[in-house]
């Protein structure tokens, strides 16, 4: 008998770990009708559905063509838009589109951003402590932390991330899939036509004025200028991605990491005592709790996963923090390890379309936990949290803390 699964749930957006360990030990290969396709949960599945080219990335074309004319063009620019997004594409155009967007995020432009990140960093903190011991986690450091960052390396004015969020966050109820929100299309629409202009203004002054230092957007521009590989709609697409994308997984990275330690004392513990485990730590964050629930994908052409066999046209839901949770992968995986070794998570995707910006996120966790640990005391969850409305994003809308000051 199929497991009943509802993602709409209270309890199974709060956590849905007991719901997926179900579906995973007994109904791995699961047909949804609530979202409308197959919900897959063993590690082994998704990884190798998530690098199998039976399965397409875009997700939007099909979801286009199912909308009667009047709705398609109601969400027109939203439609245009996420069709020109990398994580949406397929080869030949993801790899071409995607080696131009590589070069922000080489090793020699990381190390570059290090001390700013950590400057960022320790900003934040100050203005935290300022509050005298109260604080809302995700709305002052877990958030701002990763849009300043994004904001700087594609070169938009950090005095615009605030009216950025705005936009982003609508954008999210759509590309996040939420399953509550009715009006996200006609939210995602407005917000994008809004970023669209906004973009289209600062290509059209960078034109003109280019800065001594380039940053993505010079870098996209010049790849426009010379090639028939962007076109300036692609261009606008791919700054509004790595907008969107270079902050929604970081920000969640930092709350349901936060989170997982405020639930796991012992842990938030030997943290403190032994910074040393940071990079074992951020990894464990990643794959206990991580900041992306699902990737879907399209089948193609017939696809065969044990003994089911999907037909073309399908949606599946690789629901990537299920198969981190695999105990055919993962010993003890339901507690909170954060010395675990060999830690062979996916939370970033596997394949062609592993997640651009992982190396980013990694570096903001390694350089923000310790400084939060090193410098908060008694750090408590004060209230209530709020998740995100979102089938594929995994994260807090709000996380209240109190703390005191360690120096």
């Amino acid at each position: 008998m199929s497991v009943l699964y509802d993602p709409r749930d209270p309890a199974n957006v709060a956590d849905p770990f007991p719901i997926l360990g179900r579906l995973r030990d007994e109904d791995p290969v699961h047909h949804s009708d609530i979202l409308g396709g197959w919900v897959l949960t063993r590690h082994g599945d998704v990884r190798d559905a998530l690098k199998d080219t039976q399965l397409s990335a875009d997700r939007i074309t099909p979801f286009l063509n199912h909308l009667p004319p009047e709705e398609r063009e109601s969400i027109a620019n939203l439609g245009g838009m996420l069709q020109r997004w990398v994580v949406f594409m397929d080869p030949p155009r993801h790899t071409q589109v995607r080696a131009l967007m590589n070069r922000a995020f080489t090793s020699n432009a990381l190390a570059a951003l290090e001390p700013k990140i950590d400057a960022i960093v320790n900003g934040l903190i100050d203005d935290m402590l300022d509050k005298d011991g109260d604080a809302d986690f995700i709305a002052d450091f877990a958030y701002p932390l990763p849009a300043t960052v994004i904001a700087i390396i594609i070169g938009v004015p950090p005095e615009d991330i605030d009216r950025i969020k705005a936009w982003s966050d609508d954008l999210a109820t759509f590309v996040g899939s939420a399953l509550e929100t009715p009006d996200k299309r006609d939210r995602a629409e407005s917000s994008v036509r809004a970023m669209t202009a906004y973009f289209k203004d600062i290509i059209a002054y960078r034109r003109k004025h280019p800065p001594e230092e380039s940053t993505i957007i010079d870098n996209l521009i010049a790849a426009e200028e010379h090639g028939a590989v962007l076109d300036e709609a692609t261009l606008v697409a791919s700054c509004v991605l790595l907008l969107f994308a270079g902050h929604e997984t970081t920000t969640n990275l930092f709350g349901n990491g936060l989170l997982a330690m405020l639930r796991n004392p012992d842990q938030l513990t030997q943290f403190q005592a032994d910074p040393a485990m940071t990079n074992s730590a951020v990894e464990e964050f990643l794959r206990y709790d991580g900041p992306i629930g699902a990737m879907p994908r399209v089948t193609t052409e017939p696809y065969t996963i044990g003994d089911v066999t999907l037909p073309p046209g399908e949606r599946v839901f690789c629901m990537v923090n299920a198969a981190n949770r695999d105990p055919a992968v993962f010993r003890d995986p339901d507690r909170l390890n954060l010395k675990r070794p060999a830690n062979r998570h996916i939370v970033f995707g596997f394949g062609i379309h592993f997640c651009i910006g992982a190396p980013l996120a990694r570096l903001e966790g390694r350089i923000g936990f310790p400084a939060l640990l090193r410098r908060l005391a008694d750090i408590e969850q004060t209230g209530d949290v709020t998740w995100n409305d979102s089938m594929v994003l995994r994260g807090l809308q709000r996380l209240p803390i109190g703390f005191a000051n360690r120096l």
